[in-house]
């Protein structure tokens, strides 16, 4: 009853913050990107908190009990990622879209290549974006269904309900705020976690007596884990939409490298915590049904109750901070990329916002449909990494980077990324060939896609896209 008690007072906390932040909200400008005058503290807050979600609490901690210390590479792919946007492609973008009032990646991608390249891009967002959504509350569900013996659907509908509320209030503004609250709670939860379980299972030696499978102590790669993950997750974590829109947010480039920066150090520390509390799991608990209640179940069975319920407050933190994440990149998709652009681009400042609240209320109840019907918070979130990475990752490197490529260089990389992944997917069952994953070969194919259509547009005239830097 503590633990349930706690979960629902914490969120009533989150709602009303976000709800008195939303007050400040005048205009679209400081519900897309604040103002641009996030510092540095609020940058680290907000991408570490967007960052630590279902994937690296309940879906690392799964990894961590079915494959071992090899699971690390999960969150750290996410770390390595972030250093390359905090040191080249973050502020590199900020600069252009401070410079040319872009609010959003399709904002980017438009000022670079066209309109086409925008639209394909929002799309393919909209799509793969309600799967990480959906990830996100399959996670808050497995929570409450161990605290309460609540029903995953009901635990779905339940989560959904607090991050829309207090995320339709204030976008990033209230988002920025809450994060850092957040964010307080899901260290101070984990720290704690951590030690006290470790010491019921007998320390590090008291596990590797309890589980000997082979490999579940080698770093690089033991069952399905280990640096395959890196192709997977390291370019999603250099490109996502949702992190460079908190980008944007920043009021200069040392913001930038600050923040973010500071977010991959702790994401690269982090990685160890989800992975260890899922191999505390399996020692202390070897035969659940489910991997993915391994964390829950740690939380409520193997702690003093207090230290349990500040664990799971900080697991329900972690899961709703990135949700707000994920509604961020629905919200101003369709209002600023699709409405506006195309369907009424003589909108008002007013009018965006309104369509901004109405597409977070909307893509909030698609993601808790599509998470009650999913299984897994892995097998969701697999899908929408795979699918940013492909799709936006030589876009937008290529477009920061070098000012010849055009409209048919991008669209050829997107076609080719998604076509070998969904072709692969189907052909070999999500497994690829080796070492070469649906991932890797899909950000392969559009990379050779992109430089193929490239040389072979060598000879045209450029764009206004092209030279209009």
């Amino acid at each position: 009853m503590l633990h349930l008690t706690l979960l629902v007072t914490y969120s009533g906390v989150l709602i009303a913050l976000g709800l008195w932040i939303g007050r400040r909200v005048k205009g679209s400008s400081d519900f897309f990107v604040a103002g641009r005058h996030l510092g540095p503290g609020l940058i680290f807050a907000t991408v570490l908190a967007a960052n630590i979600g279902a994937g690296s609490t309940v879906g690392a901690a799964g990894l961590g009990y079915r494959d071992g210390l090899s699971a690390w590479w999960w969150v750290g792919s996410a770390g390595l990622g972030s250093i390359v946007l905090a040191l080249w492609v973050g502020p590199r973008i900020r600069r252009l879209a401070a410079r040319h009032d872009l609010r959003t990646v399709g904002d980017f991608l438009e000022w670079r290549y066209g309109r086409s390249v925008r639209a394909v891009i929002a799309v393919l967002l909209w799509l793969g974006t309600l799967a990480i959504l959906a990830g996100q509350l399959i996670a808050l569900a497995w929570v409450l269904n161990v605290v309460a013996g609540i029903p995953k659907f009901a635990g779905c509908l339940i989560g959904g309900a607090v991050m829309t509320t207090y995320f339709t209030a204030g976008g990033l503004l209230a988002s920025a705020s809450v994060n850092l609250v957040q964010l307080v709670v899901l260290l101070v939860g984990f720290l704690l976690a951590l030690p006290l379980t470790l010491g019921a299972a007998g320390g590090l030696d008291g596990l590797a007596v309890a589980v000997t499978d082979e490999g579940f102590w080698n770093f690089a790669r033991g069952g399905q884990s280990g640096w395959i993950y890196l192709a997977m997750l390291g370019p999603a974590f250099i490109v996502s939409p949702g992190l460079l829109q908190k980008v944007y947010g920043a009021r200069d480039d040392r913001a930038v490298r600050l923040g973010v920066g500071a977010n991959a150090a702790a994401l690269l520390l982090f990685a160890f915590v989800p992975t260890l509390l899922g191999m505390i799991a399996r020692a202390l608990h070897p035969d659940l049904p489910n991997q993915e209640l391994a964390l829950p179940t740690l939380l409520t069975e193997n702690l003093p109750p207090l230290v349990g319920s500040i664990g799971l407050a900080a697991l329900f933190s972690a899961e709703v901070s990135s949700a707000d994440a994920i509604l961020f990149m629905l919200a101003t998709s369709l209002s600023q990329d699709l409405y506006r652009r195309f369907v009424n681009p003589a909108a008002s400042d007013r009018q965006v916002l309104a369509v901004a609240r109405g597409a977070a209320v909307g893509g909030g109840a698609l993601g808790v449909m599509l998470a009650i019907v999913s299984p897994t918070v892995i097998g969701a979130l697999s899908i929408f990494y795979t699918l940013l990475g492909v799709s936006l990752f030589v876009p937008v490197v290529a477009g920061l980077y070098s000012r010849r490529p055009g409209v048919p260089d991008a669209l050829a990389a997107i076609a080719a990324g998604v076509v070998i992944v969904v072709a692969l997917q189907l052909w070999t069952a999500g497994r690829g060939f080796g070492v070469l994953t649906p991932a890797l070969a899909g950000l392969a194919g559009a990379a050779v896609a992109f430089a193929v259509t490239a040389i072979v547009r060598r000879g045209q005239p450029a764009s206004s896209h092209e030279t209009g830097w």
